[in-house]
Protein backbone atom coordinates (compact mmCIF):
# COMPACT_ATOMS: atom_id res chain seq x y z
CA UNK A 1 0.00 0.00 0.00
CA UNK A 2 2.51 2.44 0.91
CA UNK A 3 4.70 2.05 -2.06
CA UNK A 4 1.87 2.62 -4.18
CA UNK A 5 0.63 5.87 -2.26
CA UNK A 6 4.63 7.10 -3.09
CA UNK A 7 3.97 6.09 -6.64
CA UNK A 8 1.24 8.18 -6.43
CA UNK A 9 2.50 11.24 -4.61
CA UNK A 10 5.83 11.65 -6.05
CA UNK A 11 4.34 12.45 -9.80
CA UNK A 12 1.85 14.83 -7.66
CA UNK A 13 4.36 16.72 -5.81
CA UNK A 14 6.69 17.41 -8.57
CA UNK A 15 3.62 18.73 -11.00
CA UNK A 16 2.83 21.11 -8.59
CA UNK A 17 6.55 22.14 -7.86
CA UNK A 18 6.22 24.11 -10.98
CA UNK A 19 3.40 26.35 -10.01
CA UNK A 20 5.09 28.71 -7.91
CA UNK A 21 6.22 32.10 -8.50
CA UNK A 22 9.81 33.40 -10.03
CA UNK A 23 11.81 35.77 -7.94
CA UNK A 24 12.55 38.84 -10.37
CA UNK A 25 15.99 38.72 -9.28
CA UNK A 26 16.59 34.99 -10.43
CA UNK A 27 15.15 36.63 -13.98
CA UNK A 28 17.27 39.18 -14.23
CA UNK A 29 20.44 37.31 -12.83
CA UNK A 30 20.53 35.20 -16.15
CA UNK A 31 18.00 36.66 -18.43
CA UNK A 32 18.86 33.25 -20.88
CA UNK A 33 17.65 30.84 -18.56
CA UNK A 34 14.81 31.93 -18.57
CA UNK A 35 14.48 32.85 -22.47
CA UNK A 36 10.93 32.54 -24.05
CA UNK A 37 9.89 30.23 -21.00
CA UNK A 38 6.80 30.82 -18.94
CA UNK A 39 7.15 32.49 -15.63
CA UNK A 40 5.29 33.51 -13.16
CA UNK A 41 6.07 36.87 -10.85
CA UNK A 42 4.32 38.49 -7.92
CA UNK A 43 4.53 42.11 -6.85
CA UNK A 44 3.52 45.76 -7.07
CA UNK A 45 2.76 47.76 -9.93
CA UNK A 46 5.64 51.15 -9.85
CA UNK A 47 5.13 52.18 -13.25
CA UNK A 48 2.49 52.26 -15.85
CA UNK A 49 2.52 53.52 -19.63
CA UNK A 50 -0.45 52.23 -21.63
CA UNK A 51 -4.09 53.05 -23.01
CA UNK A 52 -7.14 50.86 -21.93
CA UNK A 53 -6.20 47.66 -24.18
CA UNK A 54 -2.43 47.60 -24.15
CA UNK A 55 0.75 49.25 -22.64
CA UNK A 56 3.66 48.69 -20.45
CA UNK A 57 4.11 48.46 -16.83
CA UNK A 58 6.76 47.59 -14.48
CA UNK A 59 6.48 45.07 -11.67
CA UNK A 60 8.62 45.22 -8.23
CA UNK A 61 9.22 42.13 -5.76
CA UNK A 62 12.13 43.34 -3.63
CA UNK A 63 14.43 41.33 -5.24
CA UNK A 64 13.90 43.75 -8.28
CA UNK A 65 11.94 45.38 -11.37
CA UNK A 66 11.14 43.79 -14.46
CA UNK A 67 8.33 45.84 -17.43
CA UNK A 68 5.83 43.67 -18.41
CA UNK A 69 4.35 43.94 -22.07
CA UNK A 70 0.94 43.59 -22.29
CA UNK A 71 -2.28 43.64 -24.49
CA UNK A 72 -4.63 42.89 -22.31
CA UNK A 73 -4.95 46.57 -20.48
CA UNK A 74 -2.65 47.63 -17.87
CA UNK A 75 -3.29 47.61 -13.38
CA UNK A 76 -3.40 50.47 -11.70
CA UNK A 77 -0.02 51.33 -10.28
CA UNK A 78 0.49 50.51 -6.56
CA UNK A 79 -1.63 47.57 -6.67
CA UNK A 80 -0.41 44.20 -6.30
CA UNK A 81 -0.58 41.78 -9.57
CA UNK A 82 0.76 38.47 -10.23
CA UNK A 83 1.47 38.19 -14.00
CA UNK A 84 2.23 35.04 -15.94
CA UNK A 85 3.83 35.10 -19.35
CA UNK A 86 6.97 34.39 -21.58
CA UNK A 87 10.52 36.37 -20.57
CA UNK A 88 11.97 37.94 -23.54
CA UNK A 89 15.71 38.61 -22.78
CA UNK A 90 17.48 42.20 -23.39
CA UNK A 91 20.56 42.62 -23.13
CA UNK A 92 23.42 41.78 -20.55
CA UNK A 93 25.83 43.79 -19.92
CA UNK A 94 28.30 43.63 -16.91
CA UNK A 95 26.51 41.68 -14.98
CA UNK A 96 23.47 43.99 -15.28
CA UNK A 97 20.37 43.15 -17.34
CA UNK A 98 19.05 46.09 -19.67
CA UNK A 99 15.84 44.99 -21.61
CA UNK A 100 14.44 42.20 -19.95
CA UNK A 101 10.66 41.96 -19.94
CA UNK A 102 7.95 39.77 -19.69
CA UNK A 103 5.27 39.60 -22.39
CA UNK A 104 2.30 38.79 -20.16
CA UNK A 105 -0.51 36.05 -20.82
CA UNK A 106 -2.45 37.63 -18.52
CA UNK A 107 -2.63 39.45 -14.85
CA UNK A 108 -4.76 39.22 -11.89
CA UNK A 109 -5.43 42.09 -9.28
CA UNK A 110 -4.18 40.58 -5.92
CA UNK A 111 -6.19 42.63 -2.93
Amino acid sequence: MSKRLTFLLVPAALMLSGCGTTKIGRILADPMRYNSRNVTVEGHVTQVVGALVAGMYQVEDGTGKIYVISSHGVPNRGVRVKVDGNVTPGLNLMGKSWGTAIREHGHKVKF
